[in-house]
């Protein structure tokens, strides 16, 4: 088998570069290696590396060939960072989204597994959030994450193309990105009380997320990629189908909090209805944020 991983060189995208590794794929990884909210890139010395832009179709749509399955987990990926740059937003999550189907359908891959995000839910739709609501985005970053999704299902539906699309729920675990004021809550926190920092907080905490460890994404993919079935096109959420506040995870490591600027354009409440992808892929979420924070501090 050959696959090929977009932005396989961070957080999520390493991950599963490494369980492609270890089922014995081949792995082409095209990353631009531009994001900015990693200290470094991850690479396994099995997988083959292009430092390229995915949205460039001539320079990279040669890497397609013979290819089997496809992993688009290239993005600007952080909420915050997209209001401040919009067009590099669109940019990166729309165009480059449409020229990895393109090539993906030009070269006769089989698969197309598209990483999205469950900002798309917005403030509309009252959890737990399942797949049949309608889109509420509030900011560049869903936007944009729900027109790859468009085209993904158009992909599907007008050429056939198989693409399998997975809203995420606040992942987190090993490699999450750690730089700047925007990073993932959870990876910050143990980052600021390792330094002996006040643990920093959107006001007023009580926001709550459903966080979601980066193996169960992995192992998401790999089902979707294993199983065959009827839902070519769809959305699939990704979540534990519990959710905690933010407060709560800080007091978890730390009583030394403070709070910070409030932010725009974010949900208060995120809780995934994952009953979908269960009756699918038969996938349930195996970890859970509690322990992951209590191996941390251990």
């Amino acid at each position: 088998m050959k696959s090929l991983v977009t932005g396989g060189a961070g957080f999520i995208g390493s991950h599963i570069v490494d369980k492609l590794i270890e089922k014995g794929h081949e792995v082409i990884v095209i990353d631009a290696e531009t994001s900015m909210v990693h200290d470094s890139f991850y690479y396994n010395p099995l997988a083959k590396y292009y430092k390229l832009d995915i949205a460039d179709y001539e320079a990279t749509k040669e890497l397609y060939k013979d290819v089997n399955y496809v992993f688009h987990c290239a993005a600007e990926s952080r909420i915050q960072p997209t209001i401040l740059n919009p067009l590099l937003t669109i940019r990166t999550n729309v165009l480059r989204t449409g020229t990895v189907l393109q090539c993906s359908r030009e070269a006769g891959v089989s698969k197309v597994m598209y990483s999205s995000t469950s900002s798309a839910y917005g403030l509309a739709n009252t959890p737990p959030l399942n797949e049949e609501m309608p889109d509420d985005c509030l900011n560049p970053y869903s936007v944009s994450k729900a027109s790859g999704e468009k085209l993904c299902s158009m992909y599907t539906k007008l050429f056939g193309l198989k693409t399998v699309t997975f809203r995420y729920f606040n992942v987190y675990g090993p490699r999450e990105p750690l730089k700047g004021p925007y990073a993932p809550v959870v990876g910050l926190f143990l980052k600021q009380f390792k330094a002996g920092e006040s643990l920093t907080i959107v006001p007023d905490g009580t926001q709550r997320r459903d966080f979601t460890h980066v193996d169960d994404v992995v192992r998401a993919n790999m089902l979707a990629m294993d199983i065959d079935h009827k839902h070519y096109g769809e959305i699939f959420n990704v979540g534990t189908g519990t959710n905690h506040s933010v407060l709560e995870l800080a007091h978890l490591i730390s009583e030394n909090v403070k709070m910070i600027e409030p932010r725009l354009g974010e949900a208060y409440i995120t809780l995934s209805n994952s009953s979908k992808i269960e009756k699918i892929f038969g996938w349930v979420a195996e970890k859970k944020i509690t322990d992951y924070i209590n191996e941390q501090l251990s």
